[in-house]
C-alpha cells in the first residue's frame, strides 16, 4: 500500500513540475529513484551526463505587459461632469472659495497667536528665572 501511495505522490509531483516548468530535467539515481527539476544546477554533477531534457511547448512564457500609455483626446470635447443635482465643477469651486479664504485667515491668526504666546512665554521665563547661562564642562 505504501508503494502505491509513494508512486502516486511521485507521479503527481512529476505532473505538477511538468505543468509549471518550460524545461524539465529528468535523471535516475543509483538507487533507481526518478528525479525531476527545472534547474540544471540542481542536478548532481555525477548524473548530468545522463539527464533527459524535455521542452514543454504547452507552458506559456511569462510576459510582462508594457506600461499603460496616457490616452489623449485632442479632438473630443470634454464632457462637463455634474452631480445628481446638476451642479458642475464651477458651482463647487464657488462654494469652496469662501471656506479656503476663512481657512487661510484662521491659519494666519493661529500663527500670529503662536508667535505672541512664545514671546510672552520667553518674557515670563526671563522675569521668573532671570538670565541663565548654561556652561557645559
Amino acid at each position: 500500500m505504501k508503494k502505491i501511495f509513494s508512486i502516486l505522490v511521485v507521479l503527481l509531483l512529476a505532473s505538477f513540475l511538468q505543468a509549471q516548468a518550460g524545461t524539465l530535467y529528468k535523471w535516475v539515481d543509483k538507487e533507481g529513484v526518478v528525479n525531476f527539476t527545472d534547474d540544471l544546477s540542481k542536478v548532481p554533477p555525477s548524473y548530468r551526463d545522463r539527464v533527459e531534457v524535455e521542452e514543454r511547448k504547452d507552458v506559456e512564457e511569462e510576459v510582462t505587459p508594457p506600461p499603460p500609455q496616457a490616452v489623449t483626446h485632442e479632438n473630443e470635447e470634454e464632457e462637463i461632469k455634474t452631480d445628481i443635482y446638476g451642479r458642475d465643477e464651477a458651482w463647487w469651486r464657488d462654494k469652496v472659495r469662501p471656506w479656503k479664504e476663512r481657512l487661510k485667515e484662521a491659519t494666519e491668526n493661529y500663527d500670529a497667536a503662536q508667535k505672541k504666546y512664545m514671546e510672552s512665554s520667553d518674557e515670563l521665563s526671563l522675569k521668573k528665572f532671570g538670565s541663565l547661562t548654561l556652561t557645559l564642562h
